[in-house]
């Protein structure tokens, strides 16, 4: 379908979503909510896609929300307004497809919770990210959600506190990023990982994402129990046996299922 707010791609196996409003630096309005939204699900569908990555044009990644839907809702036009920002961070989640981003300049509000959300995050040095709704009088409510997720509640209530930003590298220590490198490098940096991940087999990453998700919010032994089924079910696949049978014969797997 076409989009306006964004710019899909597929790259070899991997689905290319820009968030592409550089001159609002890429902020959310309903538009680029719904289409970011529509084309993760575009991607989890497509069976030649096995990796998606999230990037921004110009100068930011993301920068939030932006304020000039704001005013003149009611209680429940901003339960179903605020409900259509957040659903981005909710659909990444719930798919089985892993979902990189790739961040530069700054990723602030909406912006800091979509990296969050990201399985994984690559991001560029300087990049500045921020949980700073507080600093307008309103606070980052979803973003959090994620960001609890990879940060110590400590380290997440600063941030949503404070409406500090934090440096990359800062946020890599923190946990919140798994790799910060030079701007120049950050598209072959994001693409070497996401070549890396859709060289595995697609059916154990995908499996894989969904346990990890669905054994987050468990009891330990619940938890437990939910993995090794998962396991169990996996392990009866034909790429289970092939992986192992070429691991066993020191050649290079030939991936069945997608």
């Amino acid at each position: 379908m076409p989009y306006e707010s964004i710019i899909v791609e597929r790259r070899d196996r991997v689905g290319m979503i820009t968030l592409n409003r550089p001159q609002q630096f890429n902020t959310f309005n309903t538009a680029l909510a719904d289409e970011l939204c529509e084309a993760l699900l575009e991607f989890e569908m497509d069976k030649a896609v096995l990796v998606i990555v999230i990037r921004g044009a110009g100068k930011a990644f993301c920068t939030g929300i932006d304020i000039s839907e704001f005013h003149g809702k009611t209680l429940q036009g901003y339960r179903e307004w605020i409900g259509r920002m957040e659903q981005a961070l909710h659909v990444i989640a719930s798919m089985k497809k892993p979902v990189i981003a790739s961040a530069h300049g700054y990723a602030v509000a909406n912006g800091a919770g979509l990296i969050a959300a990201c399985d994984l995050a690559i991001v560029a040095e300087g990049t500045k990210i921020g949980a700073t709704a507080i600093n307008v009088g309103l606070f980052c409510m979803g973003p959090a959600v994620p960001m609890s997720r990879s940060l110590s509640r400590k380290r997440c209530l600063e941030m949503v506190m404070t409406g500090d930003m934090v440096d990359a590298r800062e946020a890599e220590r923190w946990g919140m990023v798994n790799k910060v490198v030079p701007l120049e490098k950050l598209e072959e940096e994001t693409m070497a990982l996401a070549k890396k991940l859709a060289d595995k087999s697609p059916l154990a990453l995908q499996m894989g994402k969904e346990a990890f998700y669905g054994m987050s919010d468990l009891e330990y032994g619940k938890a437990l129990a939910y993995t090794n089924e998962v396991f169990a079910a996996l392990c009866v696949t034909e790429d289970a046996k092939e992986g192992v049978d070429a691991f066993l014969n020191k050649r290079k797997p030939e991936w069945k299922e997608k």
